[in-house]
């Protein structure tokens, strides 16, 4: 069963950030994403994190985008905010924001651009975590920042109480395992997988769910693989993995792209949102469209489609 102590756990996928054009927020197409999340099932969602651009839009469209979505989700679902910035000052303004907006909780990834050694990063993140207004999950992802949170640095986070969780997308099994183990001290943290393909080995090893961007196309399907692992289901598991596994071919670095391109492409070509990016960030050419779209109606992925 969830743990009663728990902020969040389960699917919370990370919402997308629709544009009509490089600068200008595609509003219906933000509408139709939340609704889609919503009707299959998921636990919860998270905003401007790395498939919401967070880090590539302006602060005002970041406050924009916090403002549209808690009033779309209307308290149907609880939802993260990430405030991760290389300014400390915009991340606490943002975390402000946020909590005023209704979110639940906040998501830091360490700051990017310089290389942080590991004292100066507790020193960081015990800092954010005395002024921040909301509890915290923390966020591994060094492919992106440059740094990681390395175990100790977790352990030490962890003594404060403002921080309640760890999403990991480094795609490290092994780090996983021992971030779990370190974690089970404290019966409120939540660990979450952010590689949607890690989810059932993941929950093996103590996730207590994930934040899959393929929720945006088959938000009821990973629902499912969610509530089949919380069964110990494998029968049931072993025929998700296989749909898993078909679902990659339609986003999983064809031509090189990255997953968010060919994501926004698959749901542009549905007609759930556009498929347009903040800089520096560029549609997909007119061979890779056809490639989903050839991919989506061998998948048997419509507009309707949940699972």
């Amino acid at each position: 069963m969830p743990g009663q102590n728990r902020l969040m756990q389960g699917i919370i996928p990370p919402l997308l950030t629709p544009f009509r054009d490089w600068r200008t927020l595609d509003v219906a197409g933000l509408e139709n994403l939340v609704e889609r999340l919503l009707a299959g099932g998921v636990h919860g969602l998270f905003l401007l994190g790395t498939c919401g651009e967070g880090t590539s839009i302006d602060h005002t469209m970041q406050r924009e985008v916090v403002d549209r979505a808690s009033r779309l989700i209307a308290g149907r679902v609880p939802f993260l905010v990430a405030i991760s910035d290389t300014s400390i000052i915009e991340s606490l303004r943002l975390a402000d924001y946020a909590a005023e907006k209704g979110a639940t909780g906040l998501v830091l990834s360490p700051p990017y651009y310089h290389p942080i050694p590991q004292d100066d990063l507790k020193r960081y993140l015990f800092r954010v975590a005395d002024h921040v207004p909301l509890p915290t999950f923390l966020y591994n992802i060094p492919s992106h920042t440059k740094t990681v949170l390395e175990l100790d640095t977790l352990a030490a986070a962890f003594e404060h109480s403002k921080f309640v969780g760890l999403k990991d997308s480094s795609g490290d099994l092994d780090y996983f395992g021992k971030a779990a183990e370190l974690m089970k001290p404290r019966s409120d943290l939540t660990l979450l997988v952010g590689p949607e393909h890690l989810i059932v080995p993941a929950m093996k090893l103590g996730a207590h769910g994930g934040i899959p961007g393929g929720a945006h196309l088959l938000p009821k399907f990973f629902v499912n693989i969610y509530n089949a692992c919380l069964r110990g289901d494998e029968n049931r598991i072993e025929t998700l993995q296989r749909r898993l596994m078909e679902l990659d071919t339609l986003y999983g670095g064809f031509y090189g792209a990255s997953f968010l391109a060919n994501m926004k492409c698959a749901l542009s070509f549905l007609g759930i949102c556009a498929g347009e990016f903040a800089e520096p960030l560029h549609a997909l050419p007119a061979e890779r469209v056809s490639h989903i779209a050839a991919q989506l109606d061998k998948l048997g992925i419509d507009a309707q489609t949940l699972e």
